[in-house]
């Protein structure tokens, strides 16, 4: 039979683990699954995170970073964000088909909405986007899943989601930005939890009866948590980052300091620094400190305090309070 799932955490390691290990089942029958996230940003599976978000102030604010498997741009996520998830057999899958349930779920609260290009649902009368959706298929299953914004915090969304002020040269896929509303702005009733009962009303009007399920009890344990501790890693949050290069630069007491820096996989692989410090071996000495060091400003830091001399340590003092 059909299955609904709805995830009560708000941890997004967990829900892009019930999301994966649902896909990764099989999917003998249509499923849809909806959760929340707090305070989250998710990007895309080719893209950098530097790039799409401002990571430290997004941690330093208790936020969290995560990966996920499909393509496509970044999004934040807070409590005013429902998440679904189609996670449908092969010969099942039709994306117009389950836009369709998204249409059909918010028409009640008086939204008309309509596809738009590839990925996103918009709010016809205004053409501003509600939603973004993502794909991904297996040999036996296919997922589509998507947000919709009813009550985001959009002064969060603009700065966290906001490009850093570090020059980068990039790979990665890139987000498209759009204007984006709310869903509460055009239906002033709409709530989280009307909306969940919107959405599996619709999902079983247009795939038939379906049974709601514990995902704790539905799911291999063991899968879980080797999903989870997945999402929560270094190597698949940042590691997973295509090659990029990044320029910092600072002005010191004791003259200007010019940091270019290539990545792989999250990792410093070439250190270059200019510099009109008095000291003329100061350059090789902190490009050769930073070789090999995890990109964060902890790590950066950590990596010249360890030397000697006053530049050394303003260097890192200036690493550790960088944010990218």
């Amino acid at each position: 039979m059909n299955g609904l799932y709805e995830s009560a955490g708000f941890d997004p390691t967990v829900n892009l683990a019930i999301e994966e290990a649902l896909l990764l089942s099989g999917a003998q029958a249509p499923a849809l699954f909806l959760w929340q996230n707090a305070h989250t940003v998710v990007i895309g599976r080719g893209q950098n995170a530097w790039k799409e978000c401002r990571v430290d102030a997004l941690r330093e604010a208790g936020g969290t970073l995560v990966r996920r498997t499909t393509g496509g741009g970044a999004v934040y996520h807070d409590l005013g964000n429902l998440n679904f998830s189609f996670v449908m057999p092969k010969a099942m899958y039709d994306v117009a088909r389950q836009l369709g349930v998204i249409r059909r779920a918010v028409a009640p609260f008086g939204v008309e909405a309509e596809a738009s290009g590839r990925n996103d649902i918009v709010l016809k009368a205004s053409g501003a986007k509600f939603s973004g959706n993502a794909f991904r298929r297996t040999q036996q299953a296919a997922l589509h899943h998507g947000t919709l914004l009813v009550d985001v915090d959009m002064d969060n969304l603009g700065r966290f989601l906001a490009p850093s002020q570090a020059k980068l040269a990039a790979k990665g896929v890139q987000s498209v930005r759009a204007r984006v509303e709310n869903l509460a702005a055009h239906a002033p009733g709409i709530t989280i939890p009307a909306l969940k009962q919107a959405l599996f009303d619709a999902f079983v009007q247009e795939y038939g009866p379906a049974e709601m399920r514990d995902w704790q009890t539905a799911l291999d344990p063991v899968l879980m948590v080797e999903l989870t501790e997945k999402y929560r890693s270094w190597d698949w949050t940042f590691g997973t980052t295509p090659a990029f290069d990044i320029t910092l630069m600072e002005r010191f007491a004791w003259g200007q300091a010019e940091l270019m820096l290539s990545l792989r996989r999250g990792m410093v692989t070439d250190a270059r620094c200019y510099t009109d410090a008095n000291d003329p071996e100061l350059a090789e000495r902190v490009a050769q400190a930073l070789i090999g060091s995890p990109f964060t400003p902890q790590d950066l830091a950590a990596r010249l305090r360890q030397a000697e001399g006053a530049e050394m340590q303003d260097l890192a003092q200036w690493l550790a309070e960088v944010r990218v």
